[in-house]
C-alpha cells in the first residue's frame, strides 16, 4: 500500500524540545491563552494613527533627521507657496527667520481653505490639510495645472515634526488663525476679524524631540533655497528677512529676489567671469508645450571648467530641485547631442559617429527646469524625476530651438561642435590606454581565488564590488554579467586606516590586494585614469556589521584616494533586508522603514510572508542579481564628499580615529537618534 505524503506539520519534528500536550490540555486550549504563553498577542499589535507614523519614521517621509531633513521641512512649505505663484494666483512670497529661530512663510495667495471639511464633520479643511496624510488640492489637477507637492503629505509633516506651528489664513475678507503642536491642534480654527487681505501664513519652529536639541535652520542654506526658487518662476518676487543675531557669515539680513529672465539670470550669475566656448549660452523657455506643460533651460560650455568641476547639471520639476536626475535630464542630453549631430552632418563633419550624449554635457553647465502635470518621483523627498512624459516633453520643446541656435551663428556653432568632437576624441584616447594598462595589470595580478576579473578589457563601463566574506563572493560570482562585473571578497573588516600607523597600513595584505585590483597608486600618486574600472562598489550585508565594515572602506578610499570619490566613481550597493512575498507577488525592502512602508502600500490588507536575510551569502544568486547587481533593477547610492573639508576630516576623526572619548561623546549627544538593529 502506498505510504501517503506527509502533511506540513509531519515535515517538523518539535517533540525533543516540546513534547506535545495532553489530549484534555489539547482540547481546552484558548486561543488567548496560547497568545499568553508565547508573550506575543492582540495587545502588541499598535494601530498608529493621524501624524503618528510621521513622528515614529520620519525618514520615511523627509528622508531623515540631519541638517539637511530639517531644512527639507522649509523646502515643502515653500513649495505651496511657490504652486500659488506658478498658479497665477500669488506673485509674492516673503520669508523670515525671526531671533526665536521660528521660520516663517507668507504668500498673497488665495489662502488655505477654512470652510468645513464634508468628509471630516467638525473639521475645517484647513486642519484636513495640516493634520490628515494624503489630503490636499492637487490630486484631481482642478486646483493646481502643475505643482511640486502631489502626494499629500508635505505640511502635515511639517505640522507632525514642528514643536509649534501657526497658521494665519487671510480669505473671503477675514483673517483666521488656528495653532498646533506636534501635529495636534491647540484649539479651533478662530476668525480673528476682517481683512482686504488674502494668501497664507505658516511659521513653525522645528522639534528637538525629532531633530535634537541645539538643531537649528541655517541663514545661508535658507538664503540660497529662497534664492533658487525665483530664478524658477519669473512671475514672482521673494522676500528674504532673517534676525541679524543669527547670521555668522556674509548671508544679507533682507534681499528681495526677482529675476526676470529666469535661469538664463541663473546661470549668468554662476557663470561670472569663466570663459565659455560661445559668447552667449543657449538659452529659452516653451510655454504651453504638449499637455500643457513647460520648460526653461539654459546651458553653456567652458574649456576651463566650472570651479570645483569640469561640469553641473542643476534640473528641477515643477520648481523641486532634482538632484539625482531623472528622465528630463535625459531628455535635455538625448536633444543636445541629437541637434550637434544634425548640425554635423549639415557642415560634412565625419567624426560626429563618436559622440555620446556624455560628451555633450561633459564640460557644460547646465540648468533645466520643467513644469509637467502629476510628475512621478522616487521617493517622498522628490530627488529624482520617473516621469516618462518629460524626456518627451523635453525633446520635443528643445528640438527646433537647438537647431535654429546653431544654424543661427555658423561660426560659434563649429567652434561648440569642434570642442565636443575634441573631448570624445580624448575619451576614446583615455580608454584606449586604460585597455592597455589593464591587459597589463591583468597580467601581473597574482590573486587567486579572490578577483574574479571583467572578461572584457575596457574599463569603460565595468564595476568592481567588494564584498564580505568568501560566502557572499561566491553569490556575487554567479550573480554577476562575466563581461564588465568583478568580484572581489574580503575576509571580514579591514584595518581601520584612520586609528592605525602608516607602517601598519602598508603591510595589511587586503589592502594591498584591493589596490592592486583597482590599479591605481594611492596619495599624491593617484591618477583617475589608472583606474581599472569605471565603479568601485561596496557591497555589504544590511545589518550593522555591513554598514561598520561599509564605514572602514569608505574611511580607506577617502584616506587614500580622495579624488576618486570628488570623480563620483565610488558607491554602495543597497542590498535588501527583507523579502515580502503574497501570492506571485514579491517585493524587497531595504530596511525596517522601507518594510513597514510596502505593508501599508504594495499589500494592503494583505498579510505577506516577510523574511530576512541574514546576508548576502544567504540569498540565491537570481535574487542577489535582481535585488543588487542588474543596473536595470539595482538602486545605487553613490557616496559625495561635501564642499568643506574641514566637516569631512573633523567626522573622520570623531567616528574612525584613535581618540575612543570623542566616539564616546559623540554617541552620548546622538543616541536618542540610533535605532536597535535586534533580531526577534
Amino acid at each position: 500500500m502506498a505510504k501517503a505524503a506527509p502533511t506540513l506539520p509531519d515535515l517538523f519534528d518539535d517533540s525533543a524540545s516540546n513534547p506535545p500536550p495532553a489530549p484534555a490540555a489539547l482540547a481546552s486550549a484558548e486561543p488567548r491563552a496560547a497568545a499568553s504563553a508565547s508573550g506575543y498577542s492582540a495587545k502588541d499589535i499598535e494601530v498608529l494613527e493621524g501624524l503618528e507614523p510621521v513622528r515614529r519614521r520620519p525618514g520615511m517621509y523627509i528622508g531623515g533627521t540631519d541638517e539637511r531633513a530639517l531644512h527639507h521641512l522649509f523646502a515643502e512649505v515653500l513649495d505651496n507657496a511657490m504652486d500659488e505663484a506658478v498658479a497665477g494666483h500669488a506673485r509674492v512670497i516673503e520669508v523670515v527667520l525671526d531671533a526665536e529661530g521660528a521660520l516663517a512663510v507668507r504668500d498673497d495667495g488665495r489662502g488655505i481653505p477654512i470652510d468645513p471639511h464634508p468628509k471630516h464633520p467638525g473639521k475645517s479643511a484647513l486642519e484636513v490639510i495640516l493634520t490628515v496624510l494624503h489630503s490636499g488640492g492637487k490630486f484631481s489637477g482642478k486646483a493646481y495645472e502643475t505643482s511640486g507637492g502631489l502626494h499629500g503629505v508635505g505640511v502635515s509633516v511639517v505640522n507632525a515634526l514642528s514643536q509649534r506651528l501657526d497658521v494665519t489664513v487671510w480669505k473671503d475678507g477675514h483673517e483666521w488663525r488656528q495653532s498646533y503642536s506636534r501635529g495636534h491642534p491647540l484649539g479651533k480654527i478662530e476668525q480673528v476679524g476682517p481683512s482686504r487681505k488674502k494668501g497664507t501664513l505658516v511659521r513653525f519652529t522645528p522639534d528637538a524631540e525629532i531633530f535634537g536639541e541645539g538643531a537649528t535652520f541655517k541663514p545661508a542654506r535658507l538664503y540660497r533655497m529662497a534664492r533658487s526658487k525665483a530664478y524658477l518662476f519669473r512671475g514672482v518676487e521673494i522676500r528674504w528677512k532673517c534676525d541679524p543675531s543669527l547670521i555668522h557669515d556674509q548671508t544679507p539680513a533682507e534681499a528681495v529676489f526677482h529675476f526676470p529672465n529666469g535661469l538664463a539670470d541663473f546661470l549668468k550669475e554662476r557663470l561670472g567671469a569663466i570663459e565659455t566656448v560661445t559668447a552667449a549660452p543657449f538659452a529659452g523657455k516653451v510655454e504651453r508645450a504638449e499637455n500643457g506643460g513647460a520648460v526653461e533651460w539654459a546651458v553653456a560650455w567652458s574649456p576651463a571648467g566650472f570651479g570645483e568641476a569640469d561640469s553641473f547639471m542643476q534640473s528641477y520639476c515643477n520648481t523641486v530641485p532634482t538632484p539625482e536626475g531623472g528622465t528630463h535630464e535625459a531628455g535635455f542630453r538625448a536633444v543636445l547631442l541629437r541637434g550637434l549631430k544634425a548640425y554635423g552632418e549639415l557642415t560634412g563633419e565625419k567624426r560626429i559617429g563618436i559622440l555620446t550624449a556624455e560628451d555633450v554635457v561633459a564640460q557644460a553647465g547646465a540648468l533645466i527646469s520643467v513644469f509637467v502635470r502629476n510628475p512621478e518621483f522616487q521617493g517622498q523627498t522628490k530627488e529624482r524625476l520617473s516621469s516618462s512624459d518629460a524626456q518627451r516633453l523635453v525633446e520635443n520643446a528643445l528640438r527646433d530651438p537647438f537647431d535654429h541656435w546653431l544654424t543661427a551663428q555658423p561660426k560659434a556653432a563649429t567652434a561648440l561642435l569642434e570642442f565636443v568632437i575634441d573631448h570624445a576624441e580624448e575619451r576614446l584616447k583615455r580608454r584606449k590606454e586604460r585597455e592597455v594598462a589593464r591587459a597589463s595589470a591583468t597580467r601581473k595580478l597574482r590573486l587567486p581565488g579572490k578577483l574574479a576579473d571583467c572578461s572584457g578589457t575596457s574599463a569603460e563601463g565595468s564595476e568592481i564590488f567588494i564584498v564580505e566574506g568568501d560566502s557572499a563572493g561566491g553569490s556575487a560570482k554567479q550573480a554577476r554579467n562575466r563581461s564588465n562585473q568583478a568580484i572581489l571578497p574580503l575576509r571580514g573588516k579591514i584595518l581601520n586606516v584612520a586609528s592605525a600607523t602608516t607602517d601598519k597600513t602598508g603591510a595589511n595584505k587586503e589592502l594591498a590586494d584591493l589596490m592592486l585590483a583597482l590599479g591605481a597608486a594611492g596619495g599624491v600618486k593617484f591618477r583617475e585614469e589608472d583606474l581599472r574600472y569605471d565603479r568601485i562598489i561596496i557591497m555589504t550585508d544590511a545589518d550593522v556589521d555591513g554598514a561598520h565594515i561599509a564605514s572602514l572602506l569608505i574611511t580607506f578610499f577617502y584616506r587614500t584616494m580622495p579624488a576618486m570619490i570628488r570623480a563620483g566613481r565610488l558607491y554602495l550597493a543597497l542590498p535588501p533586508l527583507y523579502r515580502l512575498s503574497h501570492g506571485a507577488q514579491i517585493v524587497y525592502a531595504r530596511d525596517d522603514a522601507h518594510r513597514l512602508e510596502l505593508l501599508d502600500t504594495a499589500f494592503k490588507g494583505k498579510k505577506p510572508d516577510v523574511s530576512r536575510f541574514k546576508g548576502l551569502g544567504e540569498m540565491m544568486p537570481a535574487q542577489l542579481k535582481e535585488t543588487t547587481m542588474n543596473p536595470a533593477t539595482r538602486t545605487l547610492a553613490r557616496v559625495t564628499l561635501p564642499r568643506t573639508e574641514e566637516l569631512v576630516e573633523e567626522m573622520v576623526e570623531t567616528l574612525m580615529g584613535r581618540k575612543a572619548e570623542s566616539r564616546f561623546r559623540y554617541i552620548q549627544e546622538n543616541a536618542e537618534f540610533a535605532q536597535a538593529d535586534v533580531d526577534v
